[in-house]
């Protein structure tokens, strides 16, 4: 599985630097430079700011007596940071984050359970994203046959995320059970766990209040996402209208989860900005030094935060109380 992922990633690599080659690799620099630190600093500190609303969104999946807000924004620090800058796909972003709330007072069950339901939330609310996206670019995008070509293609997407977003949901309430009853008879060790899950899942999604306002604050990220990004291309010159880029994010966020096994959407990203923002009347140069940009503000901010983990990973471990013999 290992070897797999690093031959995804190296070709992932290999598509980035071809199109960064392609374009023109002085053209993408010069754009990005354009920001200069002070703007590269700004960036990542909006991208920091959006922290404790992604915390919060986890947050609210759970009754008050939860642990404090400051340990979901963490977990989701670590997250994004494992999903970011370790090369494994997202699902082991996901299980760093679960893990991360554990080890700061969360139950095991409640973590993962609350963690799974979090991703479909915003799962869900990126499906409404990019609906919006889609409409912006049908009504704004010029009438060639690439345009119609990517239109036909995000429509068949779109229809298929909403399906696969239903099929998710109906899963997650109801097969787990089956699972369970499946995991009990082939490993009987791990029936507790299992049991223990699909009780905290299904303590979860009795609130079904809780989840659609999980799903509000997760809609409200993405639009808060794209705005950043309309930061990043108004600070290397690019006067783009807000509108161009909630349906440019929209869309690279939607290629980019089709494609969640390849590691941190290397080649994913760069080509999806690549073929995107032409559409709206950008150069590809400045489509990848956007990409190159967030790429850059997603190590600044997530080695710190990984290294900070890790460090408290190790303290916790050093001051456990050793076993009697």
């Amino acid at each position: 599985m290992r070897f797999r992922l690093v031959v995804v990633a190296a070709l992932g690599l290999c598509l980035a630097a071809y199109l960064i080659l392609h374009v023109g690799f002085t053209a993408v620099l010069s754009a990005a430079g354009q920001v200069g630190w002070a703007g590269f600093a700004l960036i990542c500190l909006y991208g920091l700011a959006l922290f404790p609303l992604l915390g919060a969104a986890w947050a609210v999946l759970l009754p008050p007596d939860r642990p404090s807000l400051w340990v979901f924004i963490w977990g989701r620090m670590v997250r994004e940071g494992a999903s970011d800058v370790l090369p494994f796909s997202q699902v082991g972003g996901i299980i760093f984050g679960a893990r991360t709330a554990i080890r700061h007072g969360l139950s095991g069950p409640e973590a993962f359970a609350s963690t799974i339901v979090d991703v479909t939330s915003e799962a869900l609310a990126q499906i409404g994203f990019i609906a919006l996206g889609f409409a912006i670019l049908s009504a704004i995008a010029p009438r060639s046959s690439p345009a119609a070509a990517l239109t036909r293609a995000f429509a068949v997407g779109l229809g298929l995320a909403v399906i696969a977003g239903v099929l998710l949901v109906f899963l997650q309430r109801y097969g787990h059970r089956l699972v369970g009853r499946l995991t009990a008879r082939l490993v009987p060790r791990a029936a507790a766990s299992a049991e223990a899950l699909a009780d905290s899942l299904d303590a979860v999604y009795r609130s079904r209040p809780r989840i659609a306002l999980s799903s509000g604050m997760h809609l409200i990220g993405w639009f808060a996402s794209a705005f950043g990004t309309w930061i990043a291309f108004r600070l290397i010159g690019v006067p783009v209208e807000l509108a161009s880029v909630i349906a440019i994010e929209s869309l690279v966020g939607a290629v980019k989860s089709a494609a969640a096994l390849v590691p941190n959407a290397l080649g994913v990203q760069e080509a999806s900005y690549a073929a995107l923002t032409p559409l709206f009347g950008i150069g590809p140069e400045f489509g990848l030094a956007v990409s190159l940009l967030r790429r850059a503000r997603d190590i600044a901010i997530g080695v710190p935060v990984l290294a900070i983990a890790h460090a408290e990973s190790g303290r916790r471990l050093i001051s456990r109380p050793e076993r009697p013999a």
